[in-house]
């Protein structure tokens, strides 16, 4: 699709890696999906890495910083576009959810504040200044899609529409519902149930899922750079997809989507 001039409300409009070993997760990403990658000094939160397509001076598509201590634990972090950080801290509040980090400018780019919903899912907040979010979305090697693992789909519901005023459409995806989040007619989010193929203690989560052109081959190399693939390629209705965790644990998401898919996804 043609780059991203802005993102609505309650959309998601950027993913970031925090990484244990930022190098290793640049050259991961940079030979799994070909983009490029420049460094920002971004005043307290030190070196932000802010990966392109096509070159450097390309679009950006995603950003990665160091995990702020060794506790931590490797992750994608989806943002959600906001008008208004505190009235959506508010109303994440009051549907039962957590601020988990204040509100914070990140230099120039954008104001952001970090969340976790009732089940402990942590999401982002992003109010743009000079970023918008990501320069381009919905092609390959971009993101196409974003998706929440949890154990409780109806405090889920309750808690995003209330939270983005996401209205939840079911949809025969797997062998189990799938969800479907819409703004208006506009697909912008999914959620599957944890159920009994997921381990106990596995939390519930946000993964993005990246458009790629071959989803088995994508895999493929993505286990020979050093990555895990922990479901394999897996055909549903509206994709060929694969789950696989980055060389220090990260979640991702490979998808393939249905020529109806891309047509669809291809609009402004």
């Amino acid at each position: 699709m043609p780059e991203v001039t802005a993102f609505a409300p309650g959309h998601p409009s950027w993913a970031e890696l925090a990484s244990p070993d930022p190098e290793g997760s640049g050259r991961f990403y940079r030979a799994l999906f070909g983009w490029y990658s420049y460094t920002l000094t971004v005043g307290d939160l030190g070196e932000y890495e802010i990966f392109t397509l096509g070159d450097v001076q390309g679009p950006e598509v995603a950003g990665m910083q160091a995990l702020a201590d060794d506790s931590g634990t490797a992750s994608w972090t989806c943002y959600f576009r906001t008008d208004d950080i505190p009235a959506t801290l508010a109303a994440v509040r009051d549907a039962g959810g957590l601020e988990t980090m204040e509100p914070t400018d990140v230099a120039d780019l954008g104001r952001m504040a970090l969340c976790s919903d009732p089940d402990g899912a942590d999401f982002a907040l992003w109010y743009p200044y000079n970023l918008k979010g990501a320069g381009v979305v919905d092609e390959p090697s971009a993101m196409l899609w974003v998706e929440l693992a949890s154990r409780d789909i109806e405090r889920a519901r309750r808690f995003y529409g209330q939270v983005f005023g996401w209205r939840a459409v079911d949809r025969d995806y797997y062998d189990t519902v799938y969800t479907d989040w819409k703004v208006g007619d506009w697909a912008v989010a999914g959620m599957v149930s944890m159920e009994e193929l997921w381990p106990p203690g596995h939390p519930p989560h946000w993964t993005p899922f990246f458009w790629v052109s071959d989803c088995d081959a994508s895999t493929a190399r993505a286990a020979d750079l050093g990555g895990r693939v922990r479901i394999p390629p897996t055909d549903i209705k509206p994709c060929r997809f694969a789950i696989v965790t980055d060389p220090t644990g990260a979640r991702l998401g490979l998808v393939t989507p249905t020529t109806d898919v891309q047509a669809e996804r291809s609009r402004p």
